[in-house]
């Protein structure tokens, strides 16, 4: 695949803006060539536009070379960056399944580009054939695997058909990936040019106040990114925050699996109650649930201090309660509640 004839026409040529902290790299004493402050502070100095120790660290844990990591302040600029790099504005088309996140369609109408939605089916299983026919002529693909807001998974094999016959760019959002039964597709991406994989670390690895979001994709494709991104989009505070958190490596992965492990407890215990019609079952770290009266059962919750996502206006998600999974005294506190609800 050709990845240069996907990109916008009028960005072919561009030149990346040079920052002072890009023409000079090594040591020395004096820097007086980016206009800062010299007056030391800590954070007196720009960051690394490219932040390379961040991304070693990230690429030993992810198992992937840095070259193929873009870091973007939260996944939301990796997706914006993905529509400014191959979508001409009121030209291009871009497809996404649905329901699922919402900044998929909010990116698509800021930068002027048509979404069409391909709906899952009824009761939120994946039609392939289906998505691969009606995503035709579009630039990007969005697939979000475990899927936000239905907690499922997409078989592996059917997403790889899907990059096989897609004609774009194949944008796989893992976000929940590290809460799920089976692994993620980044161990395949060199096998596919026209896949990028989106990841963060907002959810399991606990941090989503740093707002720091990973994409990974081929090494033309990320030098794209890199040729279109503002300088400094990951400021050092989150790059330093970020590289000390990660050497909490076990303490991490033991936070995961406990979060996988109350999920079980609440998907046995909202079973049980009359007035959950249906319990979804989830490869993320939320429950989708529907009930009789979302809307009534929401607003209870919110009087006893409890706060739940009502997706009841989503397509397909008539009555439907998001639940994160919480502590385990947290989750404690909603099953009491729930006790108490009078149907």
């Amino acid at each position: 695949m050709n990845i240069e004839q996907l990109i916008r026409p009028d960005l072919i040529g561009m030149k990346a803006y040079s920052s002072a902290r890009d023409e000079f790299e090594g040591t020395a004493s004096v820097f007086l060539d980016a206009n800062e402050n010299p007056n030391d502070n800590g954070v007196n100095r720009y960051p690394d536009p490219l932040q390379k120790s961040l991304k070693a660290k990230l690429a030993t844990l992810k198992e992937t070379n840095p070259e193929n990591l873009f870091l973007g302040n939260g996944s939301d600029e990796c997706i914006d960056l993905l529509f400014r790099l191959f979508c001409s504005p009121g030209i291009d088309t871009v497809a996404a399944m649905s329901p699922s996140y919402g900044m998929y369609s909010v990116s698509a109408r800021i930068n002027n580009v048509e979404l069409k939605e391909i709906l899952l089916n009824e009761d939120f299983t994946f039609s392939t054939d289906r998505f691969i026919e009606e995503s035709k002529g579009s630039k990007l693909l969005f697939l979000c695997s475990p899927n936000n807001p239905t907690a499922f998974s997409i078989p592996r094999k059917e997403i790889t058909r899907i990059v096989e016959n897609f004609s774009g760019i194949v944008v796989l959002d893992e976000a929940y990936i590290d809460f799920a039964k089976e692994p993620g597709l980044l161990g395949e991406l060199e096998k596919y040019p026209n896949l990028v994989i989106c990841q963060t670390l907002s959810k399991a690895f606990g941090l989503a106040g740093i707002r720091l979001g990973l994409l990974f994709g081929s090494k033309e494709i990320i030098s794209w990114l890199n040729k279109i991104k503002p300088p400094y989009n990951v400021n050092q505070l989150t790059q330093q925050f970020a590289l000390d958190y990660l050497n909490n490596w076990e303490k991490i992965q033991s936070e995961t699996a406990e979060i996988i492990s109350e999920r079980k407890v609440l998907e046995i215990a909202l079973e049980k109650y009359s007035f959950v019609e249906e319990v979804f079952p989830s490869d993320a770290n939320f429950i989708l649930v529907r009930v009789n009266d979302a809307n009534k059962l929401y607003q209870y919750l919110i009087n006893r201090g409890i706060v739940v996502r009502n997706r009841s206006t989503q397509p397909l998600c008539q009555n439907t309660l998001r639940l994160t999974v919480g502590t385990a005294k947290e989750n404690q506190l909603v099953l009491e509640a729930l006790n108490q609800y009078q149907i």
